[in-house]
């Protein structure tokens, strides 16, 4: 009886275990029908990702030249360092590696502590060519340190236009500039490659038959020239030694295209060291600065209320003998005039005779004056961060702005603003967009022949008064503010100069009322007057030495002194009558121009 009971509990017990054993053997067989049939593509991708990877293949960014191929930014090979860490043994070579390139030892260190298990990490990228030859010289292990070839932009003429060019970070990406501006096609398209490595991260195998090309960068032309961008840096270095102002910038244009051929702002720095650059130096002041432009603006004034037959060349006012009321405002001159013509009001900067002629246009006529030359809205120069400028809606002015408004008051502009609505009345009346491309070359898929023409985009020009008006106001009050008045300091042998001077007072951030002591100084010129070629203004923002700080006596004598050297490197001939002038030789012309 117990035997039978004993045999069935065998039975029972040996069922049992075949049954597990079967359980366990259909799970088996169920999971490896899953992986075989089901994850199999899963599994597969998984695997091709830990073993196959895509690398990608930098474009090398396009160059940037002057008008006349003078390169002023381009892009070179250099080697960056990494390290693997899962490889490295020890920290005694990570310690000579910290000194060779002068990094934070314990930074690094816990850099590589902290990424112990990784297969690749930056030591340092990009360097030069002294620290690639002190780090070769430590004979550090092949399977834990290594090099990468980067592309590195570098600027050739270090500081030169540097707020015009702007640069490229670390990565690639355009700051600032033209190198932000034009990022989409300097920087070209990269490319790829896929590689297979093994278990321990090296690459076996590069699969070229999947493999796209990177489409370099465009090289742009721009309408800078580099000897005039020199020229132009140079005084306003001259500047900031003789007048210590907060900023300063300056522009030099083209007159009959609007091609900026040169546009400087200091403080300033170096392109190829960014790591030095200080905060206050990336201010592009000749595009993002904003100021009232005082009698520089007054010019704009007059043409207006000549185009509407408001006044005649011929007229006089009376100037009231320095003291003119306007409602309960008291307006005064620098001197005590009677009788001013209209362009003695112009050459002697008389507010009494600009405040009488914006009677006469009325606040309506002088709203559309200023918003008819450019003021309040971006000039469309091609770099970014360009301001506005201000200009308040018509609603808003008042019997106050009636005489403010002719004399610089009450708006504010942009440098870029005021030279190019100048550049108008040197143009015979004609507002163009000012232009900082001169052409785009496509070495990739365009390449074009050296007879072939320019891709230039169109001039976009607006009439804004008659050739007659825009005419007499640079050959008679603008020549005769230069001969005899506010700015004559910007008078020149070799060519007769047009002008106007500008000195306008700033408020005070502690009272918020014009300031005796804070000035924006300014002047703008141009010449030949009988064809004008040239443009260029100069501003000073706040000098700080001296107690005179007139627009003709700070901005006129460098303001001329680029237009002068600007003219005879473009090989501008004289219109002055001097006998000893045209027989200048042209050694005494290359000896100016250094």
């Amino acid at each position: 009886m117990k035997s039978g009971i004993s045999q069935s509990r065998i039975n029972w017990r040996s069922w049992i275990l075949i049954g597990v054993v079967v359980m366990a053997w259909l799970v088996i067989s169920g999971r490896l029908i899953y992986l075989q049939y089901v994850g199999h593509r899963q599994f597969k991708t998984v695997v091709t990702r830990q073993q196959v990877f895509k690398e990608k293949i930098p474009a090398r960014p396009g160059d940037i030249l002057d008008r006349n191929g003078r390169l002023l930014a381009t892009t070179i090979v250099s080697n960056s360092l990494y390290v693997v860490p899962q490889r490295l043994k020890g920290t005694q070579q990570a310690i000579q590696v910290c000194a060779a390139l002068q990094l934070d030892q314990r930074h690094f260190l816990k850099r590589l502590n902290e990424n112990g298990d990784k297969l690749f990490l930056w030591v340092k990228r990009r360097l030069t060519d002294a620290e690639l030859a002190q780090i070769r010289a430590l004979d550090l292990s092949d399977d834990a340190w290594g090099f990468r070839q980067e592309y590195r932009r570098q600027y050739p003429q270090g500081t030169l236009a540097a707020h015009a060019l702007g640069l490229r970070d670390i990565d690639g990406k355009g700051q600032g500039g033209l190198e932000e501006a034009f990022d989409h096609l300097i920087c070209g398209q990269d490319g790829y490659r896929f590689l297979v490595r093994d278990a321990h991260g090296r690459v076996i195998e590069v699969r070229n038959d999947s493999r796209v090309a990177a489409r370099n960068g465009e090289t742009l032309v721009v309408t800078l020239d580099s000897i005039i961008q020199l020229y132009t840096e140079r005084e306003l270095q001259g500047i900031v030694k003789d007048w210590k102002p907060k900023s300063a910038c300056a522009i030099v244009m083209d007159v009959k295209t609007c091609e900026v051929l040169a546009l400087a702002s200091v403080p300033s720095f170096n392109l190829n060291h960014p790591e030095q650059i200080e905060e206050r130096a990336w201010k592009n002041t000749a595009i993002a600065s904003i100021y009232e432009p005082g009698s520089t603006l007054k010019p704009f004034i007059v043409a207006a209320a000549l185009e509407k037959g408001l006044v005649k060349r011929d007229d006089e006012f009376d100037c009231e003998h320095g003291e003119y009321r306007m409602g309960k405002r008291l307006l005064h001159d620098h001197h005590s005039y009677g009788m001013l013509s209209l362009t003695d009001i112009l050459v002697k900067s008389s507010n009494i005779g600009m405040a009488k002629i914006g009677e006469r246009l009325t606040n309506a006529g002088l709203y559309e004056a200023v918003t008819a030359f450019g003021f309040g809205q971006k000039t469309g120069i091609q770099l970014p961060g360009e301001l506005t400028g201000i200009v308040r809606p018509l609603k808003s002015w008042n019997i106050y702005s009636t005489g403010s408004v002719p004399m610089g008051q009450e708006i504010a502009v942009t440098p870029i603003q005021l030279i190019t609505a100048h550049v108008a009345l040197a143009n015979q009346g004609k507002l163009l967009n000012p232009r900082l491309i001169r052409d785009q070359i496509d070495h990739n898929y365009f390449p074009r022949s050296e007879d072939e023409p320019a891709q230039v985009r169109p001039l976009v020009s607006t009439p804004l008064v008659s050739p007659e008006v825009a005419d007499w106001l640079v050959r008679v009050p603008m020549v005769e503010t230069v001969e005899r008045g506010t700015g004559r300091r910007a008078k020149l042998d070799e060519y007769s100069v047009f002008g106007k001077t500008g000195t306008a007072q700033k408020p005070d951030p502690r009272t918020g009322q014009y300031s005796s002591q804070l000035h924006v100084s300014s002047f703008i010129c141009g010449a030949p007057a009988h064809d004008p070629r040239v443009l260029v203004l100069v501003v000073v923002n706040e000098p700080s030495v001296g107690e005179n700080h007139y627009g003709g006596t700070i901005a006129g004598p460098p303001a001329a002194e680029i237009l002068r050297k600007t003219l005879l490197y473009l090989r501008v001939p004289f219109d002055r009558s001097s006998q000893h002038f045209e027989d200048w030789s042209a050694s005494r012309r290359r000896n100016i121009l250094r």
